[in-house]
């Protein structure tokens, strides 16, 4: 029993190490494949007889619970003048700015749409060195990230 609990430890620092890697490094595009394999990784059966996938909060809560549980510094929901944004990173001196969308509801391409067009970044310009608006969405059929926008302001 405890060589499977070290083991599981030993796999979840690894995870902790390559998310912070991510972050200190600035490589943004790699969190698409991070999340692509951890949304991969959702046992089947966690989507059979209910329809979790369908809705924007369901990623979002994933998300949101993984960086958090990284003990990074999130927050959820924050309100600007003209929106809420889903979530907020913040890593040193930068700011990471999320919008989560599910395809099937809306077209592709509206989660960084949106980010930019509501200005969230204005209410963390003067605070952070550096600025990213992320645009995650997401297939309630294929259960999994289909696409991954970013750009730096």
């Amino acid at each position: 029993m405890l060589d499977y609990l070290s083991q599981k430890f030993i796999e979840k620092e690894r995870n902790i190490e390559k998310l912070y890697k991510i972050f200190i490094e600035n490589q943004i595009q790699a969190l698409k494949d991070l999340f692509h394999s951890f949304f991969a990784s959702i046992p089947y059966e966690w989507y059979t007889k209910n329809n979790l996938a369908s809705y924007e909060g369901f990623y979002a809560s994933l998300v949101y619970a993984y960086f958090a549980a990284s003990g990074l510094n999130c927050t959820v929901e924050d309100s600007t003048s003209k929106g809420k944004l889903d979530m907020g990173v913040f890593y040193k001196n930068k700011a990471y700015l999320f919008e989560f969308k599910v395809v099937e509801l809306e077209p592709e391409g509206k989660a960084l749409e949106q980010i930019k067009q509501k200005k969230y970044e204005e209410k963390y310009r003067g605070e952070y060195e550096e600025i990213y608006l992320i645009g995650i969405e997401f297939s309630a059929r294929e259960k999994n990230v289909v696409l991954f926008e970013w750009e730096k302001v």
